[in-house]
């Protein structure tokens, strides 16, 4: 019995050898199956930040070209407005002479952009307000025609001979080319039908 029952603790032990043999061998397993897909997780994210790097080059690639373009675009803008602009102080000047009344003297014209202040001498209120109608109506340069000031004074003509009149100051915008209906018709190189 003695025998048997070494033979059985031997049994024992053995198994218990081998189930911790096996425990271990598994335990190993596992840790390098592990081992592995991190390993291989890393290059991949390895792979993956070298790629986003590539991509944010490019980003900023493409980003440096679309400001250039934004600022070609910017320039080919303000060329077309020059060129369409070239002409506006001579229709200005031509406006001006259609639409001034009799009795009405313009002594400047000062523009700032789009805005024209005309300062002029007229010899009666009606006069400049003619002027205004005239602006309103019948032109097709100018527009907003607008009234800041109007000062009634006395003109020395003689030692004896004093006449009223009245300094005024008018603000129109002047239309571009592109905005008038007839300018496509004026510009060169416009089709004619």
């Amino acid at each position: 019995m003695q025998l048997q029952r070494g033979l059985f603790q031997h049994c024992l032990n053995a198994s218990l050898a081998a189930a911790a043999l096996a425990g271990a061998l598994v335990a190993g397993a596992v840790y390098l199956w592990y081992q592995h897909e991190i390993a291989g997780q890393q290059a991949r994210n390895a792979l993956l930040t070298q790629e986003i790097r590539k991509l944010d080059e490019e980003i900023k690639e493409i980003a440096t070209l679309q400001d250039e373009i934004a600022a070609l675009r910017a320039r080919q803008q303000a060329v077309e407005d020059l060129q369409a602009d070239r002409n506006l102080p001579v229709h200005l000047l031509n406006e001006s002479v259609l639409q001034l009344p009799d009795g009405i003297y313009l002594k400047g014209i000062k523009q700032e952009s789009q805005n024209v202040l005309l300062t002029g001498v007229a010899q009666s209120n009606e006069r400049v307000s003619e002027l205004l109608r005239n602006l309103s109506r019948n032109s097709q340069w100018v527009s907003k025609p607008e009234l800041i000031e109007i000062v009634a004074s006395s003109l020395s003509l003689s030692a004896r001979e004093q006449r009223r009149v009245y300094n005024f100051t008018v603000r129109v915008q002047l239309q571009r080319a592109s905005g008038t209906p007839q300018a496509a018709s004026a510009t060169p190189g416009a089709k004619t039908s």
